[in-house]
Formats: C-alpha cells, sequence, structure tokens
C-alpha cells in the first residue's frame, strides 16, 4: 500500500481547509451540493464523451493503483531469469517447460512459451516488443482519462461560477437569495481548480509513473528471454539485467 498518496490527499485537503479556518472563514461554507454537480458531473461527462468506454472504465479501475500499485519484484525477476539461463545451459530449453505453469504474469509466460518453442532471437524480440508497446499505450490512453479530467475540471469551475452569478442577478430583488447564489459561484471555483490540481493532475502523472515501472519491468524480461535465447552466459545476462535496477530508483 502507497501511504504517501493517503498522506497528499489528506494534507492538501487539511490545508485548505485550514487555511479557510485560519482566515476566520466557516469551512462548512465550503460544502456547496449545486456547486459539487456541476463541477464533476460536467467534468465526469466531458472525460466520458471523448473516451472509449473501455477506457474509461479501465482509468477508473487503475485508480486503485494510487493507493495499491502493482508489485513489481525486478529482484526476483532478474533471479528467475538467470536461473532458466542456467537451466537451459545445462538441459537444454525444453527444461524450461516445467516453469511456464507456475508464471503468474501472461506477459512472462507468453516469452518463456516463446523460448521453449524455440523462436529465433529476433522473431522473440519482435513479437514481445509489439505487445508491450500495444499494452503500454492502451495503459495510458486510460491514464489520459484523469489528465483530461485535470483539463475540464476548472473550466466547469468556472462554468458553475457563472451560473452562480445568472443566478444572483436573477434575484437581484430578493437580497435572502444573493448570498446561497454567489457561494455557489465562488465555491465551483473552488472545486473545479483544487479538484484538478489536487486530485485529478497528480493521479494521472502517478499513473502515467506505474505504467513506465511497469513497462520497464517487460522490458527486462524481453531482454532477459532474448538473451537466453542468444545461449549468452548467466553471469553476463545478470550483469546486464540488473542495469534495469537504476531506472527503477
Amino acid at each position: 500500500m502507497d501511504k504517501i498518496s493517503f498522506v497528499a490527499i489528506l494534507g492538501g485537503l487539511t490545508a485548505i481547509l485550514a487555511g479557510q479556518a485560519l482566515e476566520g472563514g466557516n469551512i462548512a461554507s465550503l460544502v456547496q451540493v449545486t456547486a459539487f454537480l456541476i463541477v464533476i458531473g460536467g467534468t465526469a461527462s466531458a472525460v466520458m464523451l471523448q473516451s472509449t468506454p473501455r477506457q474509461f472504465v479501465t482509468g477508473l479501475q487503475m485508480l486503485r493503483w494510487v493507493f495499491m500499485p502493482p508489485g513489481i519484484e525486478y529482484d526476483k525477476q532478474i533471479k528467475d531469469i538467470v536461473g532458466w539461463s542456467n537451466t537451459a545451459r545445462r538441459n537444454g530449453l525444453l527444461a524450461l517447460e516445467s516453469n511456464l505453469n507456475s508464471q503468474k504474469d501472461l506477459f512472462t509466460r507468453k516469452a518463456l512459451q516463446l523460448l521453449v518453442d524455440g523462436a529465433e532471437p529476433q522473431l522473440i524480440r519482435e513479437v514481445l516488443e509489439l505487445e508491450l508497446e500495444s499494452h503500454e499505450h492502451a495503459r495510458k490512453l486510460a491514464a489520459k482519462v484523469w489528465e483530461s479530467a485535470g483539463g475540464y475540471s476548472p473550466t466547469m469551475g468556472i462554468l458553475g461560477a457563472v451560473l452562480g452569478l445568472i443566478h444572483v442577478m436573477e434575484n437581484l430583488s430578493d437580497p435572502s437569495k444573493l448570498g446561497s447564489g454567489i457561494a455557489v459561484a465562488f465555491v465551483a471555483t473552488v472545486y473545479g481548480v483544487g479538484a484538478a490540481n489536487l486530485l485529478f493532475l497528480p493521479i494521472a502523472n502517478k499513473l502515467k509513473h506505474l505504467i513506465t515501472l511497469e513497462s520497464t519491468a517487460r522490458e527486462l524480461v524481453i531482454e532477459g528471454i532474448v538473451a537466453i535465447a542468444n545461449g549468452e552466459n548467466p553471469r553476463q545476462i545478470d550483469a546486464r539485467l540488473r542495469g534495469f535496477l537504476a531506472i527503477t530508483d
């Protein structure tokens, strides 16, 4: 679990609410259901309009990565690949077939299957790199759901502000309605700008970083499997793959 994400969100909200309280403002004045519906509902609708259903749903599902990122064990991957290399040198590539069922990661299993089937190193690289690029592209499109939300929500905040001011202008003759209209106008702007900069854009950037780490893990698998197919020395493979650890720090 990524505890820093919880701390960051709570810290941001606390800073805003504490600042409001220190200025003598009423925290309850920031709670406006109308403004929330305009900003969040409008933003969600705009994002849905520009996305395919699959992209939108996948983007929502990836939100859990912010708090529970996918577990990628680079050291274990390297040890497994070096172990496979030693096995292949001693007993041949077919001896690796017993390791297929133990691979939970489908990409790694496919790579190992290609190796066991005796595919040429260049073909293995081409097949796996094509799948990697397709998978990474789909993930980035899903993460763009949150990036787009960060672009639309400030505009929806302005739209809420304008609607609030229209409500105020329509009720100039009734002073009792002026306060609520002005409150909705300004709170909608706060919601739009705050949601974009405290939630949507940071979430998008974090997801893109995690996608990069996931792709790096797959690149590690490609390099390792191709090296085994080329018959390279296990110690050389280990030394090469450990270069990926610097990228993931």
